[in-house]
């Protein structure tokens, strides 16, 4: 499967923002979709995940109550809406996806498929 991710941007401090992941693909129903970020001069980092058979999600505690991650199956895109944003939300983010659920939705090594990234900036 291909993935492009959009929708990144600016953002102040409290404000929200949506990106979006588009992937191709006949079995994405399938799939299991995962957000991570990685900000200057620090390791990738698992924000969200969802898995799309089932629609159960996951969050990294640190954006737990703040972000939301949803999919359109129809569509073939998955989301991700950030809500009070934080200056340590500024990061370049990637999807990625597997195609089966194996667990470890968190861990980088378990996806093949990545997208370009999309930069979020928040501002304080």
């Amino acid at each position: 499967v291909q993935l492009q991710a959009s929708g990144g941007g600016s953002v102040q401090a409290g404000g929200s923002l949506r990106v979006s992941c588009a992937a191709s693909g006949r079995t994405f129903s399938t799939y299991v979709i995962s957000w991570f970020r990685q900000a200057p001069g620090k390791e990738r980092e698992f924000v969200a995940a969802i898995r799309l058979y089932t629609g159960n999600t996951y969050y990294a505690d640190s954006v737990k109550g703040r972000f939301t991650i949803s999919s359109d199956n129809a569509k073939n895109t998955v989301y991700l809406q950030m809500n009070s944003v934080k200056s340590e939300d500024t990061a370049v983010y990637y999807c990625a996806a597997k195609p089966f659920w194996s667990g470890r939705y968190y861990d980088t090594d378990q996806f093949g498929s990545w997208g370009q990234g999309t930069l979020v900036t928040v501002s304080s």
